[in-house]
Order: structure tokens, then sequence, then C-alpha cells
């Protein structure tokens, strides 16, 4: 049986969601709480297996109420969130902070909760059996953001300026001979340069992330697959990954349409390496993350000499679109040039592709049980032989590092 507390500003929600759990046998209601400072308190005292939570509270908001739960007494959370675009950044921000999963309100409003029932159910029942607790050892992303500088004192000489009509300068002869004054002119400093003069309409745009690397361009590519539990996994890997990484990263992380580009942008804002969300015909260049836009599968064609993105809306693949499996499938031609991923996430998406992957000679690494909020996607792998190598988390962005210089 697992024991849900829900957490919502909305009478009518709470009830609604309270009944749909309640006719389900494997669900029971522990309790309601009507904001985050509320939910906080109730999970301490009824400790349920899952809570579900509205992002929009008042006296305390969804965000910082995970925030301390996580810290103080984590469990899986289920974030119920809003499509609009306010929602969509909150929701990736939640699972950063290790919500396990969320649920977009139909239409802006759960009042038709007929429509995404199933997909509630289904979600809880996930993160009932994830491991929260697994990535709260794992070391915070090492932020790109450079230390403040130290302050020290530091003694300078005493100089004598230039001074008109005086002979106080160490100005050099020659130097004395061109700054002789004309009759007429305005007395200049000879020892200044003259500023030039600011191009009126002109501003300074700020540098894009560019690849450094000594090495350059590398053959090889990166191919990462991760579901439940991926949007803090990709954090920790991402940001780990060095912005002249040689090669190009394409991503599928198992999410809907809408919050994908969130998720880009909110990786691309704390990593040195750029991430977006890839679109079609996009040109791999090293130094790039591309994530799969929700709904659309990818995969990674080669179009002379370079590689393309291909996105394409065709049947879902095990239920998922994007899936891993597609594009593990299309990368396999990479054979030795490819270094394939394989994170926390429910079922087994990712090892038929891998298995493919593997018969044409690609390396692949997958994360270990132990730092999987579900260990599932990993397991399949590791239980069929295919991985090259099993790390925890915290080691996976050193990996991929290592296997793309081999």
């Amino acid at each position: 049986m697992t024991r849900v507390l829900i957490a919502d500003d909305s009478a009518f929600m709470r009830k609604l969601l309270s009944d749909l759990f309640q006719k389900q046998e494997d669900f029971e209601v522990v309790g309601t709480a009507m904001n985050g400072k509320e939910a906080i308190s109730k999970v301490k005292q009824m400790q349920p297996d899952v809570l579900t939570m509205d992002v929009n509270m008042p006296v305390m908001d969804g965000l910082e109420a995970l925030g301390i739960i996580m810290k103080e007494c984590p469990l899986p959370v289920v974030m119920i969130s809003s499509l609009t675009q306010k929602g969509t950044d909150a929701t990736i921000r939640a699972l950063s902070l290790g919500a396990v999963d969320f649920v977009s309100k139909a239409g802006g409003s759960i009042s038709k909760i007929d429509t995404i029932a199933s997909e509630i159910l289904e979600k809880c029942r996930i993160a009932s059996q994830a491991k929260v607790g697994r990535l709260l050892g794992v070391p915070a992303s090492p932020s790109v953001k450079p230390a403040p500088p130290t302050m020290r004192r530091i003694d300078f000489p005493t100089r004598s300026g230039w001074k008109p009509g005086t002979g106080q300068s160490e100005v050099p002869s020659e130097t004395k001979e061109r700054a002789k004054p004309v009759y007429g002119a305005v007395r200049q400093n000879p020892l200044l340069k003259p500023r030039p003069k600011p191009v009126i309409g002109a501003t300074e745009k700020p540098k894009p992330k560019t690849v450094s690397g000594s090495g350059g361009a590398s053959r090889k590519l990166v191919a990462i697959g991760t579901s439940t539990g991926g949007p803090q996994a990709l954090q920790n890997v991402v940001t780990r990954l060095p912005g002249d990484l040689p090669c190009g990263v394409v991503v599928v992380q198992h999410m809907p349409m809408g919050f994908t580009k969130a998720l880009a942008e909110r990786l691309d804002s704390i990593s040195a390496i750029a991430v977006k969300e890839a679109e079609d015909n996009d040109i791999i260049q090293p130094g790039h993350v591309y994530i799969a836009p929700g709904n659309y599968h990818m995969r990674v064609k080669q179009d002379g000499a370079v590689r393309k993105i291909a996105l394409s809306q065709e049947p879902p693949v095990g239920n998922h679109r994007p899936a891993v499996n597609v594009l593990f499938d299309s990368v396999a031609q990479f054979q030795q040039d490819l270094v394939s991923v394989i994170m926390t996430g429910m079922g087994c998406d990712g090892c038929e592709g891998m298995k493919k992957i593997k018969q044409q000679g690609g390396y692949s690494i997958a994360q270990n049980e132990e730092t999987s909020v579900v260990y599932g996607m990993p397991k399949a792998v590791v239980d069929a032989g295919l991985a090259d190598e099993v790390r925890p988390l915290q080691e996976i962005a050193g990996a991929i590092v290592a296997a793309v210089k081999k």
C-alpha cells in the first residue's frame, strides 16, 4: 500500500486528487496540506511514501518547501505544474532540486482530471519505488562562475605627473620635441594617448561559449539516455563536462514538449559546455550538448563530412517519444567513435539500442545502482552484459572525457 500526502492550495483540487487515489486498491491518502509549510510539517508527522505537491501555493510555495524536504526528510515527490512558461521553468527547478517527476495540468487546470488520471497514478507508482536519498550524498556540481578575487594591498611607487611649464616630467627628448606647444592650441599631456571615439549605436554583445581545445575537433560522439531522475542526473554530469570537449553530445531525456527547452536553457546557464534543445538539421558541433525536444524522436545522420540532427514524429517506441532506443540505434553506425551512456530511469529503454552499439564496437558507460533514483534502464544494460564501465553519477563526466580521449 502506497501512502500519499497531497499538497495543494485549492480545496477543489485536493478533493479531486483524494478521490482519485482512494479509488485505487494500492493507494492510501494519509492527509492533505494547503501550503508548503504545512506540507513540511505533515511529511515529518505522517511519513508518507509519496508527496504530490503544487508549485504555486501561499505562505510557502512548492519549490521552497521541496528544497527543505529534500534536506530534512527526503521522500519521492511528484510536482503538479501548469504548462505556462513560468510553470515550466519552476518544474525544471523542482526536478533539479530532487523531485522525481511531474504532471502537467490539462489545459492549465486539473479540473479535467479524467484526462490525466492514469498519468498521475502511473507516475506516483513509479515514484514510490524511487530512492531519492541516493543523490543526496553526491557532491554538488561545480559552478562555472569564477571565484571572487582575493583582495590584497599593493604599494605603488610614487610618480610625478607631467606639469606644463615645469621640468618635473621624465619625458624623453623626442617626446618633448613633439610636444612643443603651438600658439592658440590646447596644451595636452604628451604621455596620454587619445581615446578612440565611441561608435554611435554600438553595443557590446556577450561572448558566446567557444571551444578552445588544443587538440581540435574529435571524430567521437557522445550519446546519453535517461528518464526518471534524469534532469538532476544530467545536471550533475553536464555541468562537469569541460567547455572545450572536442566532440558533440546528444541526449534523450523522457520529457513532454515544452519542458525540454527549459531544461536545456537551465543547463546551459550553469555549464561551461553549450547546451540547447535540438532542432532538425542542427550540425553537431564540438563542445555542444543537444537535447531531444519532447514529442520528437531524435536521430543522428552522417551528411558528407558533418553529422546532423534528424527529428521526426514517428510512432512512439516502447511508449516513448523521444525514445533512447531510436537515438542509440542511429548512432551505432559510428562504431569505435561512439561513447554511449545510460542513466537512471524506469524500464529498459536504451537496452536494445545498446546491443547494436556494442555489436558495432561502441563504448558504453552505465550509472550504478547506488546513485540511480530508479535503477531500471541502467540495470537492463548491466544485466545484459553490455556495460564497459559501471560508474557512480559523480564519476560519469570524467569517464566520458576519458573515453573521448581514447
